[in-house]
């Protein structure tokens, strides 16, 4: 899962309201834990989640002989939010959007606005009885696969799977199917990979949706400290 599709689908927020399944809640998980933004997002939510928690737990001492009957309220959710808790509860809000606007943010774009040199290697499916292309990384580091697939019947479009090490499956991603390419440039973004080798699966997928397996191959990525 990519920032953007996480943003889009505002999946922080379902996150901590618990409103995901278990596929996309593992898919989120495996996300934050190496993106920064949405990492730093979750523990904000936790935190003013628990301090409005801690907020709304504390009840006024009341006196036993002399009771004072409550006034008539609304009722619904918004019903308990008065202002002695709301305002504590917004006050965290606001140093963590400050944060976001001042810090967070401001560091992303620079980031981004920046331009740098990516580590890469070509890859080709097919090609057998050769030693795999190594990538050097410094850990987190985004890198690019050149990923060449040879031309084999009439596909509408194409996939390529990425297995870690253990095999086990980090992402799939589309490719549009072109008469004039047979090379596409793949970013990887940044995570804390563990060094190895990583295996590539392509695969042509005709108009009926039905995908066929077209090669494998793999690279070596090696983190550098």
């Amino acid at each position: 899962m990519d920032h953007d599709l996480a943003v889009r689908q505002k999946m922080t927020e379902k996150y901590l309201l618990d409103e995901l399944d278990a596929k996309a809640r593992e898919e989120f998980e495996e996300h934050f834990f190496d993106c920064t933004v949405c990492a730093f997002d979750i523990r904000a939510g936790a935190m003013f989640i628990e301090q409005t928690k801690a907020t709304l737990a504390e009840s006024p001492t009341e006196d036993s002989a002399t009771r004072i009957a409550p006034s008539p309220v609304k009722s619904g959710w918004f019903s308990s939010w008065r202002p002695s808790l709301v305002l504590p509860a917004m006050a965290l809000l606001l140093a963590i959007i400050g944060y976001q606007n001042v810090v967070t943010y401001p560091q992303l774009r620079q980031k981004l606005n920046s331009p740098g040199v990516l580590p890469f290697a070509s890859v080709n499916i097919g090609t057998y009885g050769s030693q795999p292309p190594l990538i050097r990384a410094q850990k987190g580091e985004d890198f690019l696969i050149f990923l060449r697939i040879p031309p084999e019947g009439e596909f509408a479009s194409y996939t390529a799977d990425l297995y870690d090490p253990a095999e086990k499956l980090e992402w799939s991603v589309a490719i549009p199917a072109t008469s004039a390419q047979d090379q596409w440039p793949i970013h990887v973004p940044a995570k804390n990979r563990a060094a190895g080798v990583y295996s590539l699966v392509a695969r042509g997928v005709d108009i009926r949706g039905e995908s066929k397996e077209l090669g494998r191959a793999s690279f070596e990525l090696q983190i550098e400290k």
